[in-house]
């Protein structure tokens, strides 16, 4: 499945099998939490990978080393340039894929999000030892924007990315897997934000709730989450989820 974007000229995102790929068209600056690469880096492409479910408990070696393991599921693609990767086991056929554009300003988001929930956690919960986790669920969140964002603003887009999913799942009442209270995330949450060049959108220096850009990434990123909780709804088992009170 091959389906062009208009985020920069001769770029395009596509799903090739089991992964996502994102062609930023060159090397531009991304902040993220990704298992591979994440931090502050410059590249070019984005992965979003699923891989096997496994049984509750279970350990696969390809989560314990993510890097060396989407190196080659890179490779394998034909992508021999570094890139940021993420695993996921939610199926690429629940792929949301949404785009929000301010042609008065020239600014335009797009998200990328995969949704899965059966690992869902309260923040501040304990940790849960590996034998007792139940199988993988996660929600990947990856922001593209043609403005050029200064490092605090990108760090701003993530703490908006995080809040607005946040939000959908205490809305949607979805419980933690820990606790059975309601969940904040995932305990495999990842998120990437990856920004313009000089001169392809506005420099922004600010990207709180207050903000449009700050706006358009709350509401594509809470479209996302309640699509994707959606598609997990009516596919799979579902997810814990109760009503409030």
């Amino acid at each position: 499945m091959e389906r062009h974007s208009s985020n920069w000229l001769g770029s395009y995102y596509r799903v090739i099998g089991t992964t996502l790929v994102i062609d930023l068209g060159h090397a531009r600056p991304v902040l993220s939490s990704a298992p591979h690469r994440g931090g502050f880096v410059r590249i070019r492409y984005i992965l979003n990978h699923q891989v096997e479910l496994l049984p509750e408990g279970s350990q696969s070696k390809n989560w314990c080393d993510p890097g060396r393991y989407l190196t080659r599921v890179a490779a394998s693609l034909g992508i021999h340039h570094r890139c940021v990767g993420f695993m996921t086991a939610v199926p690429m056929t629940r792929l949301v894929m949404l785009r929000e554009e301010d042609k008065r300003c020239g600014l335009w988001v797009e998200c990328f999000c995969t949704v899965g929930v059966t690992n869902a956690v309260k923040a501040g919960e304990p940790p849960v030892e590996p034998q007792f986790r139940r199988p993988l669920g996660t929600i990947n969140i990856i922001l593209v924007t043609n403005a050029r964002l200064v490092a605090s603003a990108m760090v701003g887009a993530v703490q908006v990315a995080t809040e607005s999913k946040a939000a959908v799942l205490l809305e949607r009442v979805v419980r933690s897997s820990v606790s059975g209270e309601l969940a904040t995330g995932t305990g495999t949450d990842a998120v990437a934000v990856a920004c313009g060049l000089r001169g392809e959108g506005p420099v922004l220096r600010y990207s709180g709730t207050h903000t449009e850009i700050g706006a358009m990434i709350g509401r594509v990123v809470r479209q996302g989450v309640q699509l994707g909780l959606d598609r997990t709804d009516r596919r799979s088992n579902g997810y814990r989820s109760g009503t409030r009170g």
